[in-house]
Protein backbone atom coordinates (compact mmCIF):
# COMPACT_ATOMS: atom_id res chain seq x y z
CA UNK A 1 0.00 0.00 0.00
CA UNK A 2 1.53 3.27 -1.02
CA UNK A 3 1.85 5.71 2.07
CA UNK A 4 1.01 9.51 1.33
CA UNK A 5 2.07 12.60 3.30
CA UNK A 6 -1.18 14.45 4.79
CA UNK A 7 -1.25 18.20 5.13
CA UNK A 8 -0.77 19.47 8.63
CA UNK A 9 -4.04 20.40 10.68
CA UNK A 10 -3.37 23.52 10.77
CA UNK A 11 -1.25 26.60 9.07
CA UNK A 12 2.44 26.70 9.82
CA UNK A 13 2.17 30.01 11.59
CA UNK A 14 -0.67 28.91 13.82
CA UNK A 15 1.27 27.04 16.49
CA UNK A 16 3.47 30.09 16.99
CA UNK A 17 5.22 31.44 19.36
CA UNK A 18 5.40 28.30 20.61
CA UNK A 19 6.44 26.61 17.25
CA UNK A 20 7.56 28.34 14.49
CA UNK A 21 6.62 27.93 10.80
CA UNK A 22 10.33 27.32 9.88
CA UNK A 23 10.53 24.26 12.27
CA UNK A 24 6.85 22.90 11.04
CA UNK A 25 8.22 23.55 7.08
CA UNK A 26 11.52 21.63 7.88
CA UNK A 27 10.39 19.09 10.49
CA UNK A 28 6.76 18.23 7.89
CA UNK A 29 7.71 18.73 4.68
CA UNK A 30 11.57 17.66 4.62
CA UNK A 31 11.54 14.83 7.83
CA UNK A 32 8.40 13.57 8.03
CA UNK A 33 8.10 13.50 4.02
CA UNK A 34 11.87 11.54 3.92
CA UNK A 35 9.94 8.97 5.99
CA UNK A 36 7.19 8.54 3.44
CA UNK A 37 9.26 8.54 0.55
CA UNK A 38 11.89 5.79 1.64
CA UNK A 39 9.07 3.61 2.73
CA UNK A 40 7.18 3.58 -0.50
CA UNK A 41 10.98 2.31 -1.83
CA UNK A 42 10.99 -0.38 0.62
CA UNK A 43 7.46 -2.24 0.15
CA UNK A 44 8.97 -3.60 -2.82
CA UNK A 45 9.63 -7.42 -2.71
CA UNK A 46 7.82 -7.34 0.64
CA UNK A 47 4.60 -9.24 1.00
CA UNK A 48 1.61 -7.40 1.76
CA UNK A 49 1.53 -6.07 5.33
CA UNK A 50 -1.68 -4.89 5.77
CA UNK A 51 -4.35 -2.29 4.93
CA UNK A 52 -3.36 0.14 7.56
CA UNK A 53 -0.88 2.26 8.02
CA UNK A 54 -1.12 0.56 11.90
CA UNK A 55 -1.36 -3.09 10.19
CA UNK A 56 2.09 -2.29 8.20
CA UNK A 57 3.75 -1.02 11.33
CA UNK A 58 2.71 -3.82 13.71
CA UNK A 59 3.15 -6.41 10.89
CA UNK A 60 6.57 -5.12 10.07
CA UNK A 61 8.04 -4.99 13.07
CA UNK A 62 6.75 -8.56 13.74
CA UNK A 63 8.33 -9.55 10.54
CA UNK A 64 11.48 -8.46 11.13
CA UNK A 65 11.29 -5.94 8.00
CA UNK A 66 13.40 -3.15 10.38
CA UNK A 67 13.89 -0.55 7.37
CA UNK A 68 10.03 -0.89 6.44
CA UNK A 69 9.35 -0.81 10.20
CA UNK A 70 11.82 2.22 10.89
CA UNK A 71 9.86 4.35 7.99
CA UNK A 72 6.60 3.49 8.47
CA UNK A 73 6.95 3.69 12.19
CA UNK A 74 8.25 7.08 11.73
CA UNK A 75 5.61 8.29 8.99
CA UNK A 76 2.71 6.75 11.81
CA UNK A 77 4.57 8.60 14.97
CA UNK A 78 4.48 11.79 13.11
CA UNK A 79 0.89 11.84 11.93
CA UNK A 80 0.25 11.24 15.41
CA UNK A 81 2.41 13.65 16.94
CA UNK A 82 0.52 15.95 14.40
CA UNK A 83 -2.64 15.48 15.99
CA UNK A 84 -1.69 15.95 19.42
CA UNK A 85 -1.20 19.39 18.70
CA UNK A 86 -3.31 22.59 17.98
CA UNK A 87 -3.46 26.37 17.98
CA UNK A 88 -4.09 27.69 20.82
CA UNK A 89 -3.68 24.28 23.12
CA UNK A 90 -2.97 23.17 26.46
CA UNK A 91 -5.71 24.73 29.31
CA UNK A 92 -8.42 22.88 30.54
CA UNK A 93 -8.76 19.24 29.92
CA UNK A 94 -11.88 17.51 29.24
CA UNK A 95 -13.52 15.69 32.25
CA UNK A 96 -12.88 12.07 31.30
CA UNK A 97 -9.35 12.54 30.48
CA UNK A 98 -8.84 14.70 34.13
CA UNK A 99 -10.15 11.89 35.65
CA UNK A 100 -8.53 9.42 34.49
CA UNK A 101 -5.26 11.25 35.05
CA UNK A 102 -6.12 11.87 38.37
CA UNK A 103 -6.78 8.05 38.89
CA UNK A 104 -3.63 6.62 37.68
CA UNK A 105 -1.18 9.29 38.41
CA UNK A 106 -2.56 11.08 41.26
CA UNK A 107 -2.74 14.28 39.76
CA UNK A 108 -2.36 16.53 37.31
CA UNK A 109 1.05 17.71 38.35
CA UNK A 110 2.27 14.60 39.12
CA UNK A 111 1.28 13.38 35.29
CA UNK A 112 3.27 16.29 33.81
CA UNK A 113 6.28 16.18 35.70
CA UNK A 114 6.40 12.16 34.91
CA UNK A 115 5.99 12.93 31.25
CA UNK A 116 8.62 15.43 31.08
CA UNK A 117 11.09 13.13 32.38
CA UNK A 118 10.33 10.67 30.15
CA UNK A 119 10.83 13.11 27.42
CA UNK A 120 13.96 14.13 29.30
CA UNK A 121 15.39 10.64 29.98
CA UNK A 122 14.80 9.54 26.67
CA UNK A 123 18.45 8.95 25.77
CA UNK A 124 19.11 10.56 22.14
CA UNK A 125 16.25 10.06 19.52
CA UNK A 126 12.61 8.78 20.02
CA UNK A 127 9.42 9.91 21.78
CA UNK A 128 7.60 9.72 24.93
CA UNK A 129 4.03 8.75 25.64
CA UNK A 130 0.98 8.63 27.50
CA UNK A 131 -0.54 5.51 26.93
CA UNK A 132 -3.77 3.38 27.96
CA UNK A 133 -2.54 0.05 29.58
CA UNK A 134 -5.29 -2.80 29.06
CA UNK A 135 -6.13 -2.60 32.67
CA UNK A 136 -7.44 1.02 32.03
CA UNK A 137 -4.77 2.65 33.23
CA UNK A 138 -3.29 5.54 31.95
CA UNK A 139 1.11 5.57 31.69
CA UNK A 140 3.88 7.40 30.22
CA UNK A 141 6.74 5.52 28.92
CA UNK A 142 9.53 6.62 26.37
CA UNK A 143 10.77 4.76 23.13
CA UNK A 144 13.72 5.61 20.73
CA UNK A 145 13.69 5.47 17.38
CA UNK A 146 10.67 4.71 15.38
CA UNK A 147 9.39 2.30 17.97
CA UNK A 148 5.83 3.02 19.22
CA UNK A 149 3.37 1.88 21.70
CA UNK A 150 1.54 -0.01 18.68
CA UNK A 151 3.98 -2.48 19.37
CA UNK A 152 3.54 -2.81 23.11
CA UNK A 153 0.10 -3.44 22.56
CA UNK A 154 -0.72 0.22 24.27
CA UNK A 155 -3.20 2.84 23.02
CA UNK A 156 -1.40 5.88 22.31
CA UNK A 157 -3.02 9.07 23.28
CA UNK A 158 -0.58 11.61 23.47
CA UNK A 159 3.15 11.51 22.22
CA UNK A 160 5.69 14.34 21.89
CA UNK A 161 8.61 14.25 20.02
CA UNK A 162 12.21 14.54 21.15
CA UNK A 163 14.43 13.99 18.04
CA UNK A 164 16.78 17.49 18.22
CA UNK A 165 15.04 18.88 14.71
CA UNK A 166 11.47 18.35 16.21
CA UNK A 167 12.79 21.28 18.57
CA UNK A 168 16.08 22.80 17.79
CA UNK A 169 15.50 25.77 15.65
CA UNK A 170 13.19 27.27 18.48
CA UNK A 171 14.63 25.58 21.15
CA UNK A 172 18.28 25.06 20.72
CA UNK A 173 19.13 22.15 23.27
CA UNK A 174 16.90 23.37 25.61
CA UNK A 175 14.63 20.12 25.52
CA UNK A 176 13.37 20.74 28.74
CA UNK A 177 11.85 24.44 28.01
CA UNK A 178 10.19 22.69 25.03
CA UNK A 179 8.71 19.53 26.78
CA UNK A 180 6.92 21.88 29.31
CA UNK A 181 6.06 24.24 26.55
CA UNK A 182 4.26 21.49 24.40
CA UNK A 183 2.64 20.46 27.79
CA UNK A 184 1.54 23.96 28.73
CA UNK A 185 0.39 25.67 25.20
CA UNK A 186 0.53 23.10 22.49
CA UNK A 187 -1.36 20.08 23.73
CA UNK A 188 -4.79 19.21 22.19
CA UNK A 189 -6.46 17.93 24.88
CA UNK A 190 -9.55 16.63 23.41
CA UNK A 191 -7.87 15.25 20.60
CA UNK A 192 -6.25 12.94 23.23
CA UNK A 193 -9.89 12.34 25.53
CA UNK A 194 -11.29 10.97 21.83
CA UNK A 195 -8.73 8.31 22.11
CA UNK A 196 -9.25 7.43 25.79
CA UNK A 197 -13.25 7.22 25.26
CA UNK A 198 -12.93 5.11 21.66
CA UNK A 199 -10.27 2.93 23.59
CA UNK A 200 -12.94 2.33 25.97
Amino acid sequence: MPLELSELPYSYESLAPYMSAETLKYHHDKHHKAYVDKANKLFDGIPHLGDTLEEVVINAHKGGHMALFNNAGQHWNHTFFWSCMKPKGGGKIPANLEKAIQDSFGSFEAFRDEFIAAGLGQFGSGWCWLVAEKNGKLAVTKTPNAENPLISDQVPLLTCDVWEHSYYIDYRNERAKFLETFIDKLVNWENAAGLLERAG
